[in-house]
């Protein structure tokens, strides 16, 4: 094997000596110094340096490591090391790393060149393996195969990004490989600017980068990619609770304005029967764009305005952006001064740049005492009722978008330049904004998004894909970027439905919002001196389209509700990747079936372009029922209508849906009839119900209740389990519905023989056809859906079908 000659580029080169030490061993090399620290029996984390002690600070990390069984030993040639799940071979000659499965697999391996440094630069090269691909990355543009595609981490505010722009607001350097029946993840823990490249101009290897620091990465072994997703949000973490009104529909404009249009929109949802949850202040709330200060003559009288939205049920988002003006007399920016909160020069002079107020002040939230003022400085929007906190323009965005990189910060008292601090600012401003006023809340979860952000996010907010453009290019690219962000940890993601920039023509408008109501963050937002984007905004047709997804996205609260208690517990997204079940599958990677994914765990979404009424799926494995039609598909590829009204969604077989019977006017309308759908299939499947206050964190003491649902297709059996916890179950009644039973007309429960009665059934209302006589369209339904009525119970009840 060649080694490296050139004097540009050193490698660590062979190893000179090695010790074990607690949870991993310790080597030095010619070239500088390695560790292997296992975090537990999935994960090993490798480091690298050339300096005497290796870089311990995390952002991102919150895991410790754990003690880990391990053996080691070593022959002339390698040292090895063995865990319970998989080993690491390292080449004594040159400290290249392998890691294999217990059968000596090879499931990732250094390439010749290992780790090595290019001035300041360090790089990992991994080799290419036979048929690999690779996913994650989080919010990259591209294809969901990242194969011959490369990418950097540098927090960038990109207005009106084009389709292969790079890189974006949000930076998560953590990917999942995949080949030969393996899958593995590397996680890139160096905030400094990065590279990723997965064969990108060469067919050698693939390879990730810093500029400066230590190499630090996280190898993550997993007998699927749903566990490799456990295990890296194990060490990063996971999202809490949102509130549940935060999941409902948000309305968003920039900007809504005065305060009696902000009312007139409130109105109008209720007028026009469409749900809805939140209102969106944009910049104009502001006075002079300056945060912490209301606009004197559009909100007049902030507090009555977000009591009056309450009362209707509506909960108030505002934006947050860092910049402080300059400005004598205006408090935060004097009490920021005082209290020394703002990022440097290193000459110790504030660092000064243009944003929406002119020139600004930014705080540096890597100080703990920036985080304790910011929290003072919510305070008064808190007592006001605000609930929600909007950060962007946190990359940090300015005017000429280039921010001196000599700039520093405190990074918890050992400063550190701009350099290292850009990619992780975000982050810290989204930490800042909700600790500070999950603190201030006494108890009342915040809902928290960001623009911005690093691996680690998602414990403090959501995160939108920033400024879009109303195409169907972006419509489509935006599946692809959420699904992504559910690979890398964040769950809670979406993007501004209907686009951001530029003006939706009606038919994508309507598509867009149906895809929306299948996204885990669900708002409608447009630009200034755009076309109203409102779901009544398009005409009659585009309204009811908008009322029927809106609506049946309030219909399934308990299922999207239940999917974010689940990534809350585990890490696995709400969108989720046909690669997270099939990673193997090579249809799923196709540009034609790389955009689908399961809402949950058992909807399967089919976006596609507005302009098209015809379209071919790919239903991987079993067989899937239409969710609007019942019609029943095998797996394969197959073509189905999607006119504009009708996206593709498609049903599990043999899986167990539940949801609202009717819905009101927001979230906080409380039912007592739970809807249970089942749908016949030959596996044994099962689901569990989440429902809590949906309000507080007493969830973190138990207060709350879980109920699961068995259906064993084999022996055609149901089992409706007793609600568990410490909280009562909202719901009284069940109704069961039975699809794809065909005419059943009895079920046992419990022993007793209940007949079953049938009704035509429907997900979604009929459209009028909007022509002059104003005929209807009777849409879709499934006639003579057999279904029984069952009170709530405090046993398990069993039906067999």
């Amino acid at each position: 094997m060649a080694i490296l000659h050139s004097s540009l580029s050193k490698s660590l080169s062979q190893i000179d000596s090695w010790a074990s030490i607690p949870n991993g061993i310790s080597g030095k090399a010619a070239n500088g110094n390695f560790r292997v620290l296992f975090y537990n029996d999935h994960i090993a984390r490798v480091t690298a340096s050339q300096h005497e002690t290796f870089e311990e600070f995390s952002y991102a990390v919150i895991a410790n490591p754990k003690n880990t069984e391990f053996s080691t030993n070593e022959d002339a040639t390698h040292l090895h090391i063995k865990s319970k799940h998989f080993n690491i071979s390292i080449d004594k000659a040159h400290t290249r790393f392998a890691f294999t499965t217990k059968q000596n697999a090879v499931i990732n391996e250094d390439d010749t060149f290992g780790i090595s440094w290019n001035g300041d630069q360090v790089t990992t090269y991994k080799k290419l393996q036979q048929g690999e691909r690779f996913i994650g990355l989080g919010e990259k543009t591209g294809p969901l195969d990242r194969r011959g595609q490369g990418y950097q981490n540098w927090n960038t505010d990109n207005f009106a990004y084009h389709s292969g722009a790079d890189p974006l607001y949000c930076s998560t350097p953590f990917y999942i490989g995949i080949h030969n029946g393996l899958v593995y993840g590397i996680f890139l823990d160096n905030t400094f600017k990065s590279f990723v490249n997965f064969g990108a101009s060469n067919n050698r290897f693939s390879s990730f980068s810093a500029d400066k620091g230590d190499m630090n990465y996280y190898f993550i072994h997993g007998e699927s990619v749903a566990e490799v997703i456990q295990h890296y949000t194990h060490l990063t973490g996971r999202m809490p609770l949102p509130p549940l009104w935060s999941i409902g529909y948000q309305q968003c404009r920039y900007s809504y304005f005065p305060d009696t249009e902000v009312q007139s929109i409130a109105d109008t949802f209720h007028e026009k029967d469409i749900p809805a949850d939140v209102i969106v202040f944009d910049i104009h709330y502001m006075e002079a764009y300056k945060i912490f200060t209301w606009h004197k003559e559009h909100f007049r009288d902030p507090k009555k305005l977000i009591a009056d939205l309450q009362a209707k049920g509506f909960e108030v988002v505002v934006m947050c952006d860092p910049g402080i003006k300059v400005e004598d007399g205006y408090h935060t920016y004097e009490d920021g001064v005082k209290q020394n909160v703002f990022i440097k020069y290193p000459d110790g002079s504030n660092f000064t740049a243009q944003v929406w107020p002119g020139w600004c002040h930014f705080p540096d939230f890597t100080k703990p005492a920036t985080r304790v003022w910011w929290k003072e400085q919510f305070k008064e929007y808190v007592s006001l009722g605000v609930k929600g906190f909007w950060n962007d323009m946190n990359e940090i965005a300015t005017w000429g978008n280039q921010l001196p990189e000599n700039i520093e910060l405190d990074f918890e008292g050992n400063p550190d330049s701009m350099r290292r601090g850009r990619n992780i600012y975000g982050m810290q401003m989204a930490r800042s904004t909700y600790e500070g006023t999950k603190a201030l809340m006494k108890g009342k979860r915040p809902f928290n998004l960001t623009r911005a952000g690093f691996s680690g996010i998602q414990r403090y907010a959501a995160v939108w894909t920033g400024d879009n453009v109303a195409t169907d290019e972006h419509m489509m690219l935006g599946t692809r970027m959420l699904n992504s962000m559910g690979l890398a940890g964040i769950a809670f993601c979406g993007y501004d439905v209907g686009g951001f920039v530029g003006d939706a023509n009606p038919k994508l408008f309507a598509r867009w919002i149906a895809l929306g109501a299948f996204s885990p963050f669900f708002r409608g937002h447009s630009m200034v001196n755009s076309r109203d984007s409102e779901p009544w905004s398009f005409g009659e047709e585009v309204e009811e389209i908008s009322r029927n997804y809106i609506k049946l996205r309030y219909r399934l609260m308990p299922y999207i509700y239940s999917a974010f208690y689940e990534a809350a517990q585990s890490g696995m997204p709400v969108n989720r990747s046909l690669a997270i079940y099939h990673p193997h599958d090579a249809k799923i990677y196709q540009g034609q079936y790389q955009h689908q994914y399961l809402f949950g765990a058992n909807l399967l979404v089919a976006p596609i372009e507005s302009y098209k009424e015809l379209m071919k799926v790919y239903l991987p494995e079993s067989n899937w029922f239409g969710l609007y039609d019942d019609a029943l598909y095998s797996s394969g590829e197959t073509i189905v209508e999607c006119p504009p009204d009708k996206l593709p969604v498609f049903v599990k077989a043999s899986a167990v849906l539940v949801m609202n019977q009717e819905v009101g006017n927001n979230t906080k309308h409380k039912q007592e009839l739970l809807e249970i759908h089942v749908y016949k299939g030959e596996n044994e499947t099962s689901f569990t119900r989440y429902e809590d206050d949906g309000d507080s964190f007493d969830y973190e003491q138990g207060n709350f209740c879980t109920q699961q649902f068995v259906h064993n297709g084999q022996k055609q059996q149901l089992i409706i389990e007793k609600v568990k916890g410490k909280r009562n179950s909202q719901y009284k009644k069940y109704v069961v519905y039975f699809h794809g039973f065909g005419a059943l007309e009895n079920v046992s429960v419990n022993g007793n023989n209940k007949q079953l009665l049938s009704k035509d059934y429907r997900y979604l209302q009929p459209l009028r056809s909007f022509d002059p006589v104003g005929t209807v369209n009777e849409g879709y339904k499934i006639n003579d859906l057999p279904y029984i009525e069952i009170p709530a119970s405090d046993e398990d009840i069993k039906m067999q079908l």
